[in-house]
């Protein structure tokens, strides 16, 4: 890994971000991005010309000196920190800039949504995961500073998750971490039978290079109302982490009507989320 995008807004949430992004750049020698969105109002925009540059200028300046102040950090020694400052207007903009910088993965602190406003619309960490080409980790309570035990991997063994399944092995091996596997039972129409469950995972694992009698001793198969409560139980149960999800990125109507699992954990998760793209 060679950069991490922090985006900040000088919040507590994102200070926990920043701090996450460091432990990650100590372990893998990597440079730290962070990215405050400048946004203009429409007030300063409809002024005329001269005045929007005036205005422009010194909002420029007053947020190059508040970051200046935010990134004057004791735990930033030693690690390679790269300020920037961006005229976005919606956070799926965020995709743009880690295409350019070559990022590795993006780190974004967050409080999480629920209710009406989760509903309709929806939160910036939504829209990163939505739009981003590279890893996302989401940090919510507690921020991941020293070291890493148990990674677990939420996963319903289809062909969708092999690649995301991968690319967590590799991320996490190169921090030296197995990926353990949830696989969540639940009273719906997709309910599978334990044959047909064993057939699945071992189709599953025979399609990452693995041993399915091996990998199937990764897997932890719990039963509840709904994936979010059998991941969120069993994470709590052995102490978990970081969760990792697979995000299928669906937009607009789509999105909205069949909703996503990955990005309903990244919101309601109190630990860390990793989402790694399908």
């Amino acid at each position: 890994m060679k950069k991490i995008i922090v985006p900040v807004d000088f919040s507590e949430y994102s200070e926990k971000a920043l701090q996450t992004a460091v432990f990650f750049a100590k372990e893998t020698n990597a440079e730290i991005v962070v990215v405050h969105m400048l946004e203009l109002s429409n007030a300063v925009l409809s002024q005329s010309e001269s005045y929007i540059q005036q205005e422009m200028v010194f909002y420029l300046e007053l947020t190059e000196k508040k970051l200046t102040e935010f990134l004057k950090k004791e735990y930033l020694s030693g690690v390679k920190v790269t300020p920037i400052i961006k005229h976005f207007k919606i956070f799926s903009e965020i995709d743009l800039l880690a295409r350019e910088e070559k990022a590795d993965l993006i780190i974004m602190g967050s409080k999480g949504v629920s209710g009406l406003k989760e509903m309709f619309i929806g939160s910036n960490t939504e829209k990163v995961i939505r739009y981003a080409h590279v890893p996302v980790l989401v940090v919510k309570e507690k921020p991941i500073t020293e070291k890493i035990e148990k990674v677990l991997f939420a996963c319903d063994f289809s062909d969708d998750d092999v690649k995301p399944y991968m690319q967590a092995k590799t991320f996490f091996n190169d921090i030296e971490k197995e990926v353990e596997l949830i696989y969540v039972s639940t009273p719906t129409s997709k309910f599978k039978s334990t044959k047909e469950l064993e057939e699945r995972m071992e189709r599953f694992f025979k399609q990452t290079n693995e041993s399915p009698e091996e990998g199937m001793k990764k897997v932890k198969i719990v039963s509840d109302y709904s994936v979010e409560r059998g991941v969120f139980y069993y994470a709590d149960k052995i102490d978990v982490d970081v969760l990792v999800v697979a995000s299928h990125g669906r937009k607009g109507v789509a999105h909205f009507f069949e909703g996503s699992i990955s990005e309903d954990i990244a919101n309601h998760s109190k630990l860390p989320v990793m989402s790694f793209k399908i």
